[in-house]
């Protein structure tokens, strides 16, 4: 289920600090549109401050796939469109997940692998930050990533509303497979680096193909320190796009 919040601040990223603040979420796991934008006026008087909606998920059990019928859409396309690099994979935190958490976890994709006809083993550690790190492990699982990830994103969705539900406290899961999610993450940040760069040569606003809310917030991480770079978002799911701006507010 889909809730929102409204938030201000002195400017756009400061109203959507104070959302992820009163929320107690991350930037990745919100969609923002932006309401209003910050105006200062004339010597810093009768200016008005940037309004925001932010948009999140809490879990609803009438919403909730069940494990026995889940119906995920698998697409018989490439893994990644970008040019593959091997990435090495980041270093295992030694931090034990919950019992039963993990437990949940590993019994929802294995019903749901069996589903699919797909045979991948099923592993699962917390990172330092407390996200379930769940990687499926295999031979020829590229239809399990789907066009730009969409597949994978939707198993991963489904994983978080069948472990979530009846959850006071919500955990926070991230699903791979083939080490897809950090190479698309270092190619996101090659094209927000090559577009910023033209950006600022024609001095011309560019706005990107449409994005989920972590790809978005893959584009603004990489750009938010560029000189003459501002980043935003713009339109509604699931044809939210990135606009890469030339200026600074």
């Amino acid at each position: 289920m889909l809730k929102y919040i409204e938030t201000t601040g002195k400017n756009e990223e400061e109203a959507v600090a104070a959302a992820l603040q009163k929320l107690g979420m991350d930037r990745d796991d919100v969609s923002v549109e932006i309401l209003e934008r910050a105006k200062s006026g004339f010597l810093g008087i009768g200016g008005t401050p940037a309004k925001v909606k932010v948009t999140y998920e809490v879990p609803d059990e009438s919403v909730a796939a069940p494990v026995e019928d889940p119906t995920p859409v698998v697409e018989k396309t490439s893994a990644v469109e970008e040019k593959k690099e091997e990435v090495a994979p980041s270093p295992v935190a030694d931090v034990q997940p919950d019992g039963e958490v993990k437990e949940k976890i590993e019994s929802f994709l294995s019903g749901l692998m069996n589903h699919m006809f797909v045979t991948a083993e099923v592993k699962v550690r917390m990172d330092p930050e407390g996200t379930y790190e769940v990687e499926l492990v295999g031979e020829n699982l590229g239809a399990l990533i789907g066009r730009r990830g969409e597949t994978l994103d939707a198993i991963q969705q489904l994983t978080s509303y069948s472990v979530n539900r009846g959850r006071s406290k919500r955990v926070r899961i991230r699903v791979d497979t083939e080490n897809y999610r950090a190479k698309r993450e270092e190619a996101l940040v090659r094209l927000a680096n090559k577009v910023a760069g033209k950006v600022v040569k024609y001095r011309r606003n560019v706005t990107l193909e449409p994005m989920n809310a972590y790809e978005r917030h893959v584009i603004h991480t990489a750009l938010q320190d560029v000189p003459d770079v501002t980043t935003y978002s713009v339109g509604t799911e699931p044809n939210r796009r990135t606009v890469v701006a030339y200026g600074k507010d």
